[in-house]
């Protein structure tokens, strides 16, 4: 395998194949309907709200701010494994071929979000600026620019400092990239010219650090490893995946809610429960994201049963994938040394859940406050989860 040409081909269709074999389970039937929902009840209020925004709304500021920070956000895909430490050590100088090919695919893989953004907020510049087509196109141009520009520069520093305070980094090239964006909506183009100067002279320089330094093989696989890792953890909500090694965290901080479980034998499977929910990190986060996509919604869409379909969808979401990932454990516990009966952890799974879809019924609620029959959504999300608890099939029975 000395053809580098041939270590990226294969690895970029293993990992082509990976990404695919997971999001078929994302994007499911279900999920495209939520998405639909969602996305035509923000673009309504969206189009509502430009017909009422004011003219001197600063969205070049804020469109700026924007882009910029999702410019900055530009993380190498190297592709890297940890064998490559040893095995591509004869080959080092010629990876600037394996590297190449591997900023190429991360520059084509992360312009789409930054330019879709983009794109959505042309009829806010169009409402409350004067720019042109010509003008508004121009941009998307230098946005694509500037985007190739962080990727190379994000690289080649942490190529030349071993990803060491990589935020220093991220955070002059956001502000770069904001008022490079900020200049060219308000039509100073000098400025324009002086900031992609000034991000030429920063990757100039790193460029020159570079060739003096040894591939930092360590720090692109502990990168690699942690976002394929995070794209796991991302999958697992969706669709069980095998090889994913979750996290434990104590959570201090909530200890106090242990304190609601009686000091009892009968209480075992409870204590239990909580103390799994709330220092797995799968679990845990599981339920704090979808919360907060759910308040999101609700404070953004204006629409009652539009806000009451996706809550719906969410719960039933949120209660089905805790419910499977609670009982279905298939790691050793110690309850199962201690004559305590099978059915006491489904009821603890229950009543865990019931509390904490109790928690999330009030905080989307409060969210809603303002809109009409907000109230009906904390009655849809309990209701929900509880029917969805009781129809949907107990994982354990199948063990």
């Amino acid at each position: 395998m000395n053809n580098l040409n041939e270590v990226w081909s294969k690895r970029f269709t293993h990992y082509m194949n990976e990404v695919q074999k997971y999001m078929r389970f994302v994007f499911t039937g279900h999920l495209a309907i939520v998405l639909v929902f969602v996305i035509g009840a923000v673009g309504y209020q969206y189009s509502e709200w430009l017909k009422v925004v004011n003219a001197s709304f600063p969205a070049e500021w804020i469109i700026a701010l924007i882009i910029g920070f999702i410019l900055a956000f530009s993380r190498p895909v190297t592709l890297l494994r940890e064998p490559d430490q040893v095995y591509l050590l004869p080959l080092e100088s010629k990876m600037s071929l394996y590297f190449k090919k591997a900023l190429t695919w991360t520059f084509w893989s992360q312009i789409g979000l930054v330019s879709i953004v983009y794109i959505v907020a042309i009829p806010l510049l169009n409402t409350v600026t004067e720019l042109s087509s010509a003008q508004i196109w121009t941009v998307l141009i230098i946005i694509i620019l500037l985007k190739y520009l962080n990727v190379q520069i994000e690289f080649h520093y942490r190529y030349a400092n071993r990803g060491h305070n990589i935020g220093v980094d991220k955070i002059t090239r956001a502000v770069l990239s904001i008022l490079t964006v900020q200049s060219i909506l308000t039509a100073r183009f000098s400025f324009v010219i002086l900031f992609i100067v000034l991000l030429l002279i920063y990757d100039w320089a790193l460029v020159r650090r570079v060739k003096e330094q040894p591939i930092p093989y360590e720090h692109f696989v502990k990168l690699e490893q942690n976002r394929m890792m995070g794209f796991y953890r991302f999958a697992n909500y969706f669709t069980d995946v095998p090889h994913l090694r979750g996290s434990i965290r104590r959570r201090s901080w909530l200890n106090f809610v242990y304190s609601i479980v009686p000091y009892s034998q009968k209480s075992t499977q409870n204590y239990l429960v909580y103390r799994t929910f709330i220092r797995t990190d799968d679990h845990f986060y599981l339920w704090v994201r979808l919360t907060a996509i759910s308040s999101i919604v609700v404070l953004l869409v204006n629409i009652p049963i539009v806000t009451w379909i996706v809550v719906a969808a969410l719960s039933f979401a949120t209660t089905i994938q805790l419910k499977y990932a609670l009982l279905s454990s298939g790691d050793f516990r110690m309850d199962r040394l201690y004559p305590v009966v099978k059915s006491q952890r489904k009821q603890a799974v229950q009543k865990v859940l019931r509390l904490f879809m109790v928690i999330q019924a009030i905080i989307v609620t409060l969210c809603a406050v303002g809109q009409p029959l907000f109230f009906v959504l904390a009655i849809i999300l309990i209701v929900i989860s509880e029917v969805t608890f009781m129809m949907t099939k107990d994982p354990s029975e199948d063990n």
